[in-house]
């Protein structure tokens, strides 16, 4: 098994390019089952999920590669609409393969999905949302099932934020008959990426980046040609690591106004940050204030970049509180980072993290889930010694090389493969 193994004391300068962002790429991807042909898209990065989200839609009659920059995926009708336990079972974006199946073939039988365990996370948001778009929804042995002539828009109001919800929604509805209102929608970035690329594909959409979405359902959609924003929580966590380790990065290729959240609270932590068109910089303090952070729906503070911004803050002057308000399990990766040295004291969605204390030192670790696995290696860029992060087949469903690039920022970083010990002979 992989490990990452990290030598603290490096301070980070140069320039990184963001990769394409995995959270807009899996819904997207999915929509192709909306439409039979060839679809191409740009900018989709190389990642576990990735592979995963190959290896379903293949599953489901679709054929899958890569052709230069480009990701086709080519989709034929009379394509399967069971999406197998042994494929949903690793990530828990496969569950929205259960609208694109439902609108295209009036029914689809989907396993209950998987992923990083930071929570229950439950489906139920999805199952109502196709309930009010007139499907009938039962379950048996661990398999959603969901039937409909054809669904029927209707208004859906979300007692929460939903980010998979709204996208699922979005796909569904599409190709429903009449008109479907969605309320207190998702606006993050990935869901408004999703909603251009359909309506590139021929949907009828209003409202996109607000909390009331409009869709007028179509009856048949065209092949999409699109190209996947770039990864925010990766630019993120790029920055945060020139930031814990006081040096100059500059992340390129990025969207800035995806970042505003993170940027103010490098700014209020002391931080230098340029901003321009497409790249942000950071730049080192004379030291890092603490700051409080509760992580919110977007705008708000990203949940996914909570584990990263923690590490920073055992690099502190004074004593930061962090509020998890998305999940109700996110902390996992405290006990670890306590494992290096850190002074951090959790309760169920805080945690209080004192930052003036004798430093960080190297220590073996090991990662929980993906965002908890980059906190423990930007805390391994200031720990003292070497840290050895294992179990980062979590950072490889999220991250596209993330130890190349820190690499050449000048942290002294490294992929271990660990080889399998021979069996005896008889």
């Amino acid at each position: 098994m992989d490990s990452i193994i990290v030598r603290g004391g490096r301070r980070l300068d140069g320039t990184v390019s963001t990769s394409g962002s995995k959270n807009a790429a899996l819904p997207i991807l999915f929509a192709s089952l909306l439409a039979d042909g060839r679809h191409e898209f740009e900018n989709v990065p190389h990642l576990k999920d990735i592979q995963s989200t190959e290896q379903l839609l293949e599953s489901l009659g679709a054929s899958c590669h890569r052709d230069g920059e480009k990701f086709i995926v080519d989709v034929q009708s009379g394509g399967d609409h069971v999406a197998d336990y042994d494929m949903v079972r690793k990530m828990r974006a496969g569950i929205l393969c259960l609208g694109p199946l439902l609108a295209r073939y009036g029914e689809a039988r989907v396993s209950l999905p998987g992923g990083c365990a930071i929570g229950s996370r439950p489906i139920d948001l999805h199952i109502e949302t196709m309930r009010r778009l007139g499907a009938d929804i039962s379950s048996d042995g661990g398999y959603v099932i969901a039937r409909a002539q054809r669904l029927v828009g209707g208004r859906i109001l979300f007692e929460k934020v939903t980010v998979g919800g709204t996208e699922n929604a979005l796909m569904a509805a599409s190709l429903a008959s009449g008109t479907t209102v969605i309320e207190n929608a998702a606006k993050e970035p990935e869901v408004v990426d999703l909603a251009h690329c359909l309506i590139g594909m021929g949907a009828r959409i209003e409202g996109v980046g607000t909390s009331v979405i409009t869709v007028e359902g179509v009856e048949s959609l065209s092949p999409a040609r699109h190209r996947i924003i770039p990864d925010r929580i990766e630019a993120g966590t790029l920055l945060l690591a020139g930031a814990i380790t006081g040096g100059n990065v500059t992340v390129d290729k990025c969207i800035p106004e995806h970042l505003s959240s993170l940027v103010d609270k490098l700014r209020d932590a002391g931080f230098r940050i340029d901003v321009a068109d497409d790249a942000i910089t950071v730049k080192a303090a004379e030291g890092c204030r603490a700051v409080d952070i509760s992580t919110a729906p977007y705008p708000g503070f990203p949940t996914d970049l909570q584990a990263q911004l923690m590490a920073l803050m055992t690099q502190a002057k004074g004593t930061s509180v962090v509020t998890e308000g998305i999940f109700e399990n996110r902390f996992m990766h405290v006990q670890e980072l306590v494992r290096l040295g850190a002074d951090i004291t959790p309760m169920t969605q805080v945690a209080v993290v004192r930052g003036e204390h004798d430093g960080l030192s190297g220590a073996q670790v090991m990662a929980t889930d993906l965002r908890a696995s980059a906190s423990l290696v930007l805390a391994g860029l200031v720990a003292e010694g070497e840290t050895e992060v294992s179990r980062i087949y979590h950072l490889d469903r999220g991250y596209e090389h993330l130890e190349k690039k820190l690499a050449s920022l000048g942290a002294d970083i490294e992929r271990r493969t660990e080889e399998q010990p021979l069996a005896d002979e008889p």
